[in-house]
């Protein structure tokens, strides 16, 4: 195998019979389960079995990150929308209206994320609204939930990715 065939290889469009397409997919719902609101969880757990000084920092950094969230959503909110309504439709038109794998691949983890980023900023609402009551509760409600849609997302993408290794063939046979 020449250098040329290993970058074409590594560097493959065809994701679902990638390799680097499912660590992708691996990390990106590891990292988004692990920072809640921009709180890592291992925080809220020591601060759910009262450690103070994690409470403290869960409660500040809580309250930073949802300032920063529902900041720049009262300031760009209709422009973050309308890109990411423009990105999905695109993404949604090139991967199955023309087939383009690489576009359903992309679409497949964008898609789920927008609805873990609506979440979150529905959670950010309701903790400022409450004054940060019961933060510890509502953040390992709000894990609870993106862990929810990530199943739901690895599941779909799993069984659209062997759907179309199967129809396509692996590896491009």
């Amino acid at each position: 195998m020449n250098f040329l065939e290993l970058a074409t290889e590594l560097i493959d469009l065809r994701s679902f019979s990638n390799l680097w397409y499912w660590i992708a997919l691996a990390a990106l719902w590891s990292t988004a389960s692990h920072w809640v609101i921009g709180v890592p969880f291992d925080v809220v757990t020591r601060a759910r079995r009262g450690h103070e000084r994690s409470a403290h920092d869960m409660r500040v950094l809580a309250e930073v990150n949802v300032s920063r969230i529902l900041t720049i959503i009262e300031i760009s909110g209709p422009w973050i929308a309308g890109f990411t309504a423009f990105l999905l439709t695109g993404l949604g038109v090139l991967g199955w209206g023309y087939d383009v794998e690489f576009a359903q691949a992309v679409f497949l983890l964008v898609f789920p994320m927008t609805l873990v980023a609506l979440l979150t900023v529905h959670t950010a609402r309701g903790l400022r609204a409450t004054g940060f009551d019961n933060l510890g509760r509502r953040l390992r409600n709000h894990r609870m939930m993106v862990q929810g849609i990530g199943v739901i997302s690895i599941f779909i993408t799993a069984f659209w990715g062997m759907w179309t290794n199967l129809n396509y063939g692996a590896l491009g046979l």
